[in-house]
């Protein structure tokens, strides 16, 4: 081996070791989306590697109480960054919105029958309906509320198979296994082969997704380089291919 390669693969090898990781706990929702992002912000930041942490919010929240390694913490809905902010997890004026989804009812792709209001769930040809786990999975609050709101959770909370996060939710659909669910607009986009939505269902409050600078990270001022960067316009570019709009 050359003197001039074994010299390369020593800067190599050095610039490797002096990569920052830059972890952001993140819905399940923004899979996708964040996905994509990840690889333009190191692009951007080439001594950074973005590692990734998706799951329902609630459990991530929990995660990072519990110690969890987290630089940025991207939630789907307020409660759950409302908490964060209570234990002190994150800072008020460090934590912006950043975008927003709408709840859509959702029946499998080969289903001849689709239900055309909240009242048509309620009836006997939807026994199984896949919903988030509202203590901890936000679409799952976002669902309940919804039909709190329609007088309908009393009917349909029996016939719930609970979701750990919206994927499960999605994926369920997507299976065949539950008769509809309750899910983000952005997730049956990405499922459009073998989900369909039957329609969209608004809810008492805004969808909206926010975003912040864990406050225990040791990467902090990249942490909030992050939250900047998901808020440019490129970035939001990216969301809106995903479905996402501005919140």
């Amino acid at each position: 081996m050359s003197r001039l390669v074994v010299v390369f693969l020593g800067f190599l090898m050095s610039a490797q070791a002096l990569a920052v990781d830059l972890t952001v706990s993140a819905a399940a929702s923004l899979t996708n989306a964040f996905r994509e992002l990840g690889p333009l912000f190191e692009a951007q930041n080439p001594d950074v590697k973005v590692q990734f942490n998706f799951a329902a919010s609630g459990a991530l929240l929990q995660q990072i109480a519990k110690g969890a390694p987290a630089d940025v913490f991207a939630s789907a809905d307020q409660e759950t960054m409302n908490r964060a902010q209570a234990q002190n997890l994150v800072k008020a004026e460090e934590r912006r919105n950043f975008v927003s989804n709408a709840l859509v009812i959702i029946a499998p792709g080969r289903t001849a029958q689709m239900p055309k209001s909240l009242n048509d769930l309620a009836q006997g040809p939807y026994q199984r309906i896949a919903i988030g786990l509202p203590a901890s999975v936000p679409v799952g609050r976002y669902t309940k509320g919804v039909l709190e709101q329609a007088g309908l959770w009393t009917a349909i909370a029996p016939k719930m198979i609970g979701a750990q996060s919206v994927r499960q939710a999605l994926d369920y659909v997507a299976r065949g296994e539950v008769d509809a669910g309750f899910v983000y607009a952005t997730d049956a986009a990405i499922m459009q082969d073998k989900v369909k939505v039957a329609f969209r269902a608004p809810t008492p409050e805004p969808i909206l997704y926010p975003i912040a600078p864990v406050a225990a990270s040791a990467n902090h001022a990249l942490a909030q380089k992050f939250v900047t960067f998901v808020n440019a316009p490129e970035s939001q570019a990216v969301l809106a291919r995903h479905g996402f709009a501005k919140p």
